[in-house]
């Protein structure tokens, strides 16, 4: 049986919840968020309403992320770590073809991050921030 509307709902939250419960505590990516992230109920609710945008269509989410993101702090293995631990929560807590979808997406998003943070190649083929 498909999940309804609002289980769908309530698995994006906890995706969402659980996710960021792990990324402040881990090594790499908790300075980042925990140095950024002021409101953490408010960004939870933001996030939330993100991913339900993008993997259910509803239009609470009305934002632009990337410019959210450009400015971070963030490097290369920070997109490694952010789509691992990702991916590990969404398989955790979403039925099993939403947690599909959350992760294409999520690749999809965190290829077109690095993309736009690193536009260039260093001199070694690596993605760069300014040109090598």
């Amino acid at each position: 049986m498909d999940p309804t509307p609002t289980q769908q709902e309530d698995a994006i939250a906890a995706c969402v919840r659980q996710f960021y419960a792990k990324a402040r505590q881990d090594a790499l990516l908790g300075p980042v968020f925990n140095d950024k992230v002021e409101d953490w109920d408010l960004h939870l609710r933001i996030v939330a309403d993100f991913w339900s945008r993008a993997l259910l269509g509803t239009d609470r989410y009305q934002g632009k992320p990337f410019v959210v993101h450009a400015h971070l702090p963030v490097e290369l293995e920070h997109f490694d770590r952010w789509l691992a631990l990702f991916e590990e929560t969404a398989r955790a807590t979403m039925p099993t073809d939403l947690a599909g979808k959350a992760i294409e997406k999520a690749r999809h998003v965190a290829a077109s991050f690095k993309a736009g943070i690193f536009p260039f190649v260093d001199k070694d083929g690596t993605p760069a921030r300014r040109p090598g």
